[in-house]
């Protein structure tokens, strides 16, 4: 079958489980109708350890297989995004990293050569201090774009406030495959699968400054001098920050009790969650939080602080799970305990969580997808 527009690409500097997901969903909305072409600039990632994934039913183009990105230099790698973008034949084509110079060189070439360019972003205006100069700039590499896609009403504002035009924003983008992490996690959600009293608190995140987690640990210090039984908290991400946690851990007398797994793949990550009590993610900063979606597609609640981005869409207080201020290690405790000895409001949170959890599945991303490119139509 001939299209009657080209394809729709999607370029992203590396393609992990999520960025595949939401292809996939936007090439099975598109099956028979229009191409649907993922990008992938670099064949591993500069920042994440994830396996770069594809699906069967998506063209992938990966354009530096063996070198890494932060290597390429900034007319290199827009020179090569533009020629892969034209040789996909695609007339609508969505950006991440607004902010990178090759990316917004870009972004300008072919949107002069008659092409349709939108943006994909998470970030929020409560992400960190923001000034004038700097939004002003930011405003400028926005320019380019017809249309974009982020997460949640903060960060929906945040792209508007930015200059991408109101009828042509849609949410969301932080979006996985609710049934390949059920798949993986090989147990069904709770509250059923591994029984209350057998499972432990976890925490998947990057070891870095902004994931807060030497206060997780002074919270589930605070726990552990509350429990009788304490549950054991499970750490799963690698960062320089390992050695200095591990530290803690001896210093505060942890190490029966709190387990730092290193990097695992998705498919431990979500067999970990799916033998979990609940979620610990108190970001002092953090665009949205992907595995608040893996959390909940395996009915897990979920105790966050209210910088994160995925509290917007999928969690409410008290319901599937509990927000926290980043700087209040006592609150974070408190619901520890609370859901620790609970297991009437484990369930129910449960029950919750799945119910939310369809918020964030793939077939949002490409509803939303869909709304952006056809709304002018």
């Amino acid at each position: 079958m001939t299209n009657q527009k080209g394809a729709i690409a999607f370029v992203w500097e590396n393609f992990g489980p999520g960025h595949a997901d939401r292809v996939e969903a936007v090439a099975n909305s598109y099956l028979g109708r229009r191409s649907v072409i993922g990008i992938e600039l670099a064949a591993k990632s500069d920042v994440y350890e994830w396996h770069s994934e594809s699906r069967p039913n998506f063209a992938k183009l990966t354009i530096f297989r063996n070198v890494s990105l932060s290597k390429v230099g900034i007319l290199t790698r827009a020179w090569k995004t533009i020629g892969a973008c034209l040789h996909s034949k695609a007339t609508d084509i969505f950006f991440c990293h607004y902010e990178h110079p090759a990316t917004f060189l870009s972004a300008v070439i072919l949107r002069l050569l008659g092409k349709n360019v939108y943006m994909m972003n998470d970030s929020k205006f409560d992400d960190y201090t923001r000034y004038l100069h700097r939004e002003l700039g930011k405003s400028i590499l926005y320019l380019p774009y017809v249309g974009g896609i982020a997460s949640g009403s903060r960060a929906l504002d945040y792209i508007r406030f930015l200059g991408i035009p109101k009828n042509k924003i849609a949410g969301n983008y932080n979006c996985l495959s609710l049934a390949r992490i059920r798949n993986l996690a090989g147990t069904p959600p709770a509250p059923d699968g591994l029984p209350f009293e057998e499972r432990d608190f976890v925490i998947v995140a990057r070891l870095v400054e902004k994931k807060n987690l030497f206060m997780a640990l002074a919270s589930y210090d605070l726990y552990r001098e509350r429990c009788k039984n304490p549950r054991k908290l499970k750490i799963f991400g690698s960062g320089p920050l390992e050695k200095a946690l591990r530290d803690f851990v001896a210093e505060k007398n942890l190490q029966e009790l709190v387990y730092l797994a290193g990097f695992v793949q998705t498919a431990e990550v979500c067999q970990a969650l799916g033998s979990a009590l609940a979620l610990l993610l108190p970001s002092t900063e953090e665009q949205f939080g992907n595995v608040v979606i893996e959390a909940q597609a395996l009915g897990l609640p979920v105790i966050l602080s209210d910088n994160c981005g995925a509290r917007d869409q999928l969690v409410r207080s008290g319901v599937n799970g509990f927000v926290i201020e980043p700087d209040n290690p006592q609150g974070l405790a408190f619901f520890m305990d609370l859901i620790d000895r609970d297991k009437v409001l484990w369930r129910r949170m449960c029950e919750a969580a799945t119910k939310y959890s369809v918020a964030g599945d793939s077939s949002i991303f490409s509803n939303a997808i869909t709304k952006i490119i056809e709304s002018d139509q």
